[in-house]
């Protein structure tokens, strides 16, 4: 943790002169035109899981998990000719994470093909407003990385506001194109691949998504939006590594159907009580063709304790049904011709609640002008299943 902060702090004094000298232009006839650092976000996170029902191991054994998330952000904008508003967004994420139950992939050795890992994900965005035609597009690229898997990621976007800018429709398409490593149980393996680790040949696993999104100011206090997102999957959405153990003592490896279709319908609503209080809410249906079916509850409350600093509670809360496919272990029948014993997917509710504290001073953060606010998050998240987690986080801001 000392190194992230220490390179927080390199990169947060690096940018800060590249946003001191995007100032000094400003007082220049070509302030429009040039590219100038609007936001700068650091964030960093220590998430911990326990439990003990792994799908790794066939529905029982460890969860352990832990994760060490970086993000940073770089928000850059400028104006065109027709004063039209471009805006580039660059995010780099990495995480490092540990795994008791991945390691069990192989068992017999000290450290399996994911024991420990880097999940690395960046992404490139760009968009453009018309003040004029109240139109906005815009175009992202990403990538992401893992043992297991590489993606690669295309994501359109359009919207265009009323009038008043009191009302916007807006659309995304994106489609994710992954290849995805086939990585079996050491006791199902024939030879040595992948240099002896169990490694086969990949997969693809492609994701399809639009997303319909209309947002409506209904007065100074009340903003609602509803938001429809179908999405498609295919290829392979089996995991190779996780164990089924049925019902007659034999055993297996996951086997789902290679086609998915869901459809996520979501309503949020944010009330303004006044000047010091925001509660923003939030109410998800999901459906899918494989069965599942859930519904999810967002509460959060944004108080001011003065002018500088708020604090913000939150609640989540969802309940989900079970896959037709998942059973628990030693429960799936030999004669299925899909079967699975992910707790992921299974029947379940969840709880996550917590709070986060933010500190924006009108001087910046220790007095230092450009460093705009900083805010801690903490959450607790249990399952029914038996799964609890943790997770602190710290988000640094620039601007």
């Amino acid at each position: 943790m000392k190194k992230i902060i220490i390179t927080a702090g390199l990169l947060v004094s690096m940018l800060l002169r590249t946003t001191a000298q995007s100032s000094v232009v400003e007082n220049t006839d070509y302030e429009k035109r040039k590219l100038k650092v609007d936001e700068i976000n650091f964030v960093t996170s220590y998430y911990q899981q326990e439990g003990n029902r792994s799908a790794v191991t066939g529905g029982i054994g460890t969860e352990k998990l832990s994760d060490y998330a970086n993000s940073f952000d770089l928000k850059l904008s400028k104006y065109d000719f027709k004063n039209r508003l471009h805006t580039f967004n660059i995010d780099l994420n990495v995480d490092y994470y540990t795994s008791a139950s991945s390691d069990n992939i192989d068992p017999r050795t000290v450290s399996g093909a994911s024991g420990s890992d880097i999940h690395f994900y960046p992404s490139l965005s760009w968009s453009v407003k018309n003040s004029n035609s109240r139109v906005s597009k815009g175009l992202t690229y990403s990538f992401s990385h893992e043992f297991d898997y590489i993606s690669n990621g295309f994501t359109l976007s359009w919207a265009k506001a009323s009038k008043d800018n009191n009302r916007e429709f807006s659309i995304k398409a994106s489609a994710f194109i992954d290849r995805a490593t086939i990585i079996l149980p050491t006791e199902f393996r024939t030879g040595t691949t992948g240099s002896g680790r169990g490694y086969s040949e990949t997969k693809p696993r492609n994701s399809y998504t639009a997303a319909f999104s209309l947002s409506q100011v209904v007065n100074e206090r009340l903003h609602l939006m509803a938001i429809v997102e179908p999405s498609y999957q295919e290829g392979f959405l089996s995991t190779s590594f996780h164990r089924i153990y049925f019902s007659d003592n034999k055993e297996g490896i996951e086997k789902l159907p290679g086609k998915r279709l869901k459809l996520p319908i979501g309503l949020r609503a944010n009330y303004f009580f006044g000047d010091n209080l925001i509660l923003r809410t939030f109410y998800r249906y999901y459906m899918d063709d494989w069965g599942m079916k859930a519904h999810t509850i967002n509460l959060e409350g944004t108080y001011k304790i003065t002018p500088f600093i708020s604090i913000s509670p939150y609640y989540r809360f969802n309940k989900q049904t079970a896959v037709d496919y998942f059973q628990a272990y030693k429960e799936n029948l030999p004669t299925s011709y899909y079967y699975s014993s992910d707790y992921d997917i299974s029947g379940m509710n969840t709880n996550f609640y917590g709070t986060g504290f933010r500190f924006a001073p009108v001087n910046g953060v220790l007095g230092m002008k450009h460093f705009s606010s900083v805010e801690l998050r903490y959450g607790h998240y249990t399952r029914t299943s038996g799964m609890v987690a943790n997770i602190i986080t710290m988000a640094l801001k620039v601007k």
